[in-house]
């Protein structure tokens, strides 16, 4: 029996791998987490195998033309992030539910190709400035990657109804409540 696809896609710096985080402590939940590909090096502590696969821009385009992607997406110019096939089956196969932190693109693919199986959630920032303070408070980018994410969070912002569900992360406990409560149904 293989178990539910659950995915968490939003803009960055909307909290959804730290709701992530959270929930994978929840045993009842049955969670596996997939772990996406990269073509970007690490950031700060970042591992390869625990955060991201970090691939070259080489190895991720031999994978994707191979076929081994469920999606994948270039999300910033020259850096594609994706769902390794072999990533929803490793998790899955046994009957845990598999939550997938995935671009906003690449969240909408993974449900149209999983269809019913699925279920898409879509976290909100509270406000356009709180999600600024966020990606400072981070000091991992410089001004101009924040600037590009902001930007870029704009236009992503409108793919939200497209989502099953949307949570507004403006209070984290609450926030991962909600999403407990959404996978629980």
């Amino acid at each position: 029996m293989n178990g539910k696809i659950i995915i968490l896609s939003a803009p960055s710096g909307c909290g959804k791998s730290t709701i992530i985080r959270r929930l994978l402590t929840h045993p009842e939940l049955h969670l596996g987490f997939s772990i996406s590909a990269t073509s970007r090096a690490p950031r700060g502590e970042e591992k390869d195998g625990v955060e991201y696969y970090f691939l070259s821009p080489a190895e991720f385009k031999r994978r994707a033309e191979a076929g081994e992607f469920v999606e994948w997406e270039e999300v910033y110019p020259g850096t594609c992030y994706g769902t390794l096939l072999s990533e929803v089956e490793r998790v899955t196969k046994d009957g845990r539910n598999l939550i997938m932190d995935v671009d906003v693109k690449g969240g909408l693919n993974i449900k149209r190709h999983f269809g019913e199986r699925a279920v898409s959630i879509f976290i909100l920032p509270p406000s356009k400035e709180e999600l600024e303070r966020r990606l400072r408070s981070r000091a991992t980018d410089s001004d101009e990657q924040i600037e590009r994410r902001l930007a870029k969070a704009d236009f992503e912002l409108g793919f939200a109804p497209q989502f099953d569900f949307s949570v507004v992360n403006d209070e984290l406990s609450r926030a991962v409540e909600e999403v407990e409560n959404i996978i629980k149904g």
